[in-house]
C-alpha cells in the first residue's frame, strides 16, 4: 500500500491511497518500501529516487505516461513543485521525456543512451581517457586469461578471421576500427560469461571515438594487430598467464602511442 507522507510541512491528504489512477496501473505490493517519510531538505531527490525505481522495475513502462504532477503530489503528500523538480532530475539523466500535450514518459533504456554522452566527453578529457585506460588494464587481461581457459575452436577461428581482415585492410590503407572492436568483443564472448560480454560492449561503446582518432596515428594499426596476434597465440596454447600478459602489454602500447601523439595544448609556460 502506498501511503501519503505525513509531515506537517507538506500538503496533507485525508486517507491512504491504494493505487495510482494514472493509466489504471496498480502499484505492486513490494513497492511499499517506497513509502518511508521524505526528508524536507531533499524532497525532490527522494521523489526522483522513488520514481527511478518504479521506472527501472518496469512499473512505469516506456510508451505510457506517468501519473500527472498533480496526482503524484497528492499521493505522496508533497507539492507539485517538488514533483516537477524530480521530473527535471530524471529528464537530465535520460530516464524521462516530457512530450508537449501528452505527458511525461519513461525512456526506453539502452546502452547508447547511457554511454554516448560519456563517450563524447572522453574525446576531450585527457584525465578521463587515462582513467578509462586504467579500467582496461584491470579488466581486459582478466578477460584474456578467462578466454584462454575456455576458448573453443570456433571462437579461435573467429579471432583468426578478424586478424586476417585487419591485415588485409591495413595493407590496402583502410580503417581497421571495425575489426579492432570486433576482436575485443569476440574475446569477451569466448569467456562464455554473459556479464563479461555486456561489460565489454559498454567499454567498446565508450572507445568508439578514441579509436577513430588513435587508429589514424602512425604505427597504431600495426601495433594493434601485433598485440592481437600475441593474444591469439597464447589462446592457442591455452596459456592463461601468457594471454593476460599479452593483453596487458597490448593496452600499454596503445596508451604509450596515445600520449606520444597527443597534440600539445597551450599552457602559458614552457613544458
Amino acid at each position: 500500500m502506498v501511503e501519503p507522507v505525513r509531515r506537517p510541512s507538506l500538503t496533507s491528504v485525508s486517507r491512504p491511497v491504494k493505487r495510482f489512477v494514472g493509466g489504471g496501473r496498480p502499484f505492486k505490493k513490494r513497492e511499499s518500501q517506497l513509502t518511508r517519510p521524505i526528508k524536507k531538505t531533499r524532497i525532490g531527490e527522494e521523489i526522483a529516487d522513488r520514481l527511478r525505481k518504479l521506472i527501472l522495475d518496469g512499473t512505469f513502462e516506456p510508451g505510457r505516461p506517468l501519473p500527472s504532477e498533480r496526482l503524484l503530489a497528492e499521493r505522496l503528500g508533497v507539492s507539485r513543485g517538488s514533483v516537477r523538480d524530480a521530473f527535471r532530475m530524471l529528464e537530465i539523466i535520460g530516464l524521462l521525456e516530457a512530450r508537449h500535450g501528452q505527458g511525461t514518459f519513461p525512456h526506453e533504456l539502452s546502452l547508447d543512451r547511457l554511454v554516448t554522452p560519456l563517450s563524447a566527453v572522453l574525446t576531450y578529457r585527457r584525465d578521463l581517457q587515462d582513467d578509462l585506460m586504467d579500467v582496461r588494464r584491470m579488466f581486459e587481461p582478466a578477460v584474456a586469461r578467462a578466454a584462454a581457459a575456455r576458448v573453443s575452436d570456433d571462437y579461435l577461428a573467429d579471432l583468426e578471421r578478424i586478424l586476417g581482415a585487419q591485415r588485409r585492410k591495413l595493407k590496402s590503407g583502410q580503417s581497421t576500427i571495425v575489426e579492432d572492436t570486433a576482436f575485443h568483443a569476440t574475446l569477451a564472448r569466448a569467456t562464455n560469461n554473459r556479464v563479461v560480454v555486456h561489460i565489454m560492449e559498454t567499454l567498446n561503446a565508450l572507445l568508439v571515438e578514441s579509436r577513430k582518432l588513435t587508429l589514424r596515428q602512425k604505427g597504431r594499426p600495426e601495433r594493434s594487430i601485433r598485440g592481437h596476434e600475441a593474444v591469439v597465440a597464447a589462446l592457442r596454447q591455452r596459456d592463461e598467464d601468457g594471454a593476460a600478459r599479452a593483453m596487458f602489454e597490448h593496452i600499454n602500447q596503445i596508451a604509450e602511442l596515445q600520449h606520444a601523439d597527443e597534440p600539445t595544448r597551450p599552457s602559458g609556460r614552457d613544458s
